[in-house]
């Protein structure tokens, strides 16, 4: 059973679910991230309040997350087919759309934690709109915002298995294919485990640069 066919799949397994994972955590930062800034700016509360623009950007995250992963991947096919030409494999289209709205959001609940007497600080001192948040806000948000980008990379791996049910690739498929519908147990439980250890690899990583870069400690 545990021929080197079974290895390399494993070990082709870890690298599609790495590449899914990061790729789509990646775009969905570029995504998520100016989203999130903007949600942020255009409250109520914000430094420069417009109820349109929250409202529509608002609309359009809690759209998104309110739909069932596993159902926006079937529903997202015809498009992923039509961005990378095929609807299966490990392909990061879906988890970048599935992850940004997650992401902005997490973001945004971040960027709020700021002490808003700094933000008045930096205003009183003539810093601008686009000064006050790329170098007061982000700046004093940079702790929770790394352990935000933690916990989206725990999420997106988990989102990353489960496109395995509808071909996705990676450690997800691997399991579907063999452990569930072949009844192979075994490859099921060495599955589990490699998720395991990709998710405590990602949060030991990604709290380590958060304690260091806590301005409290």
């Amino acid at each position: 059973m545990w021929n080197s066919q079974v290895i390399i799949m494993l070990l082709e397994g870890i690298r599609d679910t790495l590449y899914m994972t990061l790729a789509s955590t990646l775009f969905g930062y570029i995504i998520g991230l100016p989203m999130g800034i903007v949600l942020t700016v255009t409250d109520k509360d914000g430094i420069r309040p417009n109820a349109a623009v929250y409202k529509v950007l608002d609309v359009i995250s809690n759209l998104l997350r309110s739909i069932p992963f596993i159902i926006l991947l079937i529903v997202l096919i015809p498009f992923t087919r039509f961005v990378v030409g095929r609807s299966y494999g490990s392909t990061a289209v879906p988890l970048t759309i599935a992850a940004a709205p997650y992401i902005a959001r997490m973001v945004e609940s971040s960027l709020k934690e700021v002490d808003a007497g700094v933000i008045e600080a930096a205003r009183s001192m003539g810093a601008s709109d686009f000064q006050i948040v790329t170098k007061v806000m982000l700046v004093e948000a940079r702790t929770s915002l790394i352990v935000g980008a933690t916990i989206s990379l725990g999420t997106i791996l988990g989102y990353s298995a489960m496109a395995g049910t509808v071909g996705g690739g990676g450690l997800g498929d691997i399991a579907i294919r063999y452990g569930y519908t072949r009844w192979q147990t075994d490859i099921m439980v060495v599955t589990v485990v490699l998720l395991v250890i990709l998710f405590q690899i990602f949060q030991t990583i990604g709290m380590k640069i958060a304690n260091r870069l806590d301005r409290r400690k």
